[in-house]
């Protein structure tokens, strides 16, 4: 830019599709991305938010929140978005290997019903291309779910073709009790995960866990890299925006030296 010359910045807006108990994404994804602001004051991110019912992180009700996935997406749709982003990772990764695919499709055609042309992206799929955008073939996670729920996690990231190596479950069921456990308690919950076949640590595999202040501290304590789903689907956003995957100290992953192999599924 020449000196003098003020080019005005760009809005982005994004849709969520968000848990009715979920208070983390609303907090995380914008504060990741107000702080890109910061650096990179040429973008801005607007944000609009749908919701669907599920208090208990149990099989029932997150088969029940799915069943709301086509009507939010609609009322978003009216917003016109760039990008729709959905959570919660779990209540994708439950229903089987590969699900985030059709949860995906499944919002894109309520979406494109109501002539929106935003792209979408999951968190469930969006953790697994953070991992894979970072290379990383064995990693270890740390969840708030019930050992049942967390062993499906795994499962899933698995069935991707990645290994992991370790896992610990804090074992809360009420998601709005897992919105409020401290993220400075993971500097130590980490630790008592094996690292030492692992690529990366996924912090939090859960975008209502808490996790954004402690990732750049674990992962400089680790010196692997270190995501949570919030990381990893502010990566897939930026991406299909046609963004830098930039945010400071949010860990390698969004430390802009990192490409989405996959790159955009849509044109921004």
């Amino acid at each position: 830019m020449s000196a003098g010359v003020e080019t005005a910045a760009r809005d982005h807006h994004i849709g969520m599709i968000v848990p009715s108990s979920n208070l983390t994404m609303e907090t995380e994804l914008p504060r990741m991305l107000r702080a890109r602001e910061q650096a990179e004051p040429g973008d801005r991110f607007v944000f609009h938010s749908a919701r669907a019912r599920m208090q208990h992180v149990t099989p029932e009700q997150l088969r029940a929140m799915n069943a709301q996935a086509a009507r939010a997406a609609a009322e978003l749709a009216d917003a016109r978005p760039d990008v729709v982003a959905t959570a919660c990772l779990v209540a994708i990764m439950a229903q089987g290997p590969g699900y985030h695919c059709t949860a995906e499709d499944d919002i894109t055609r309520a979406l494109r019903a109501e002539g929106c042309t935003a792209s979408v992206v999951s968190s469930a799929g969006a953790l697994l291309s953070g991992i894979a955008a970072l290379g990383a073939r064995k990693v270890a996670i740390l969840t708030p779910y019930l050992k049942p729920l967390t062993k499906a996690v795994a499962d899933y990231i698995e069935d991707a073709g990645v290994e992991v190596v370790d896992a610990l479950s804090l074992e809360v069921p009420d998601n709005l009790a897992v919105a409020r456990l401290d993220p400075a308690d993971l500097r130590e919950h980490h630790r008592k995960l094996d690292l030492s076949n692992a690529d990366a640590l996924v912090l939090s595999a859960c975008v209502q866990m808490p996790s954004l202040p402690s990732i750049q501290p674990v992962e400089d304590e680790v010196a692997i890299p270190v995501l949570s789903a919030a990381t990893a689907t502010t990566f897939r956003i930026l991406s299909e925006l046609g963004l830098d995957p930039y945010v400071p100290d949010a860990g390698r992953l969004l430390s802009g030296a990192v490409a989405n192999p996959e790159g955009p599924t849509h044109a921004p």
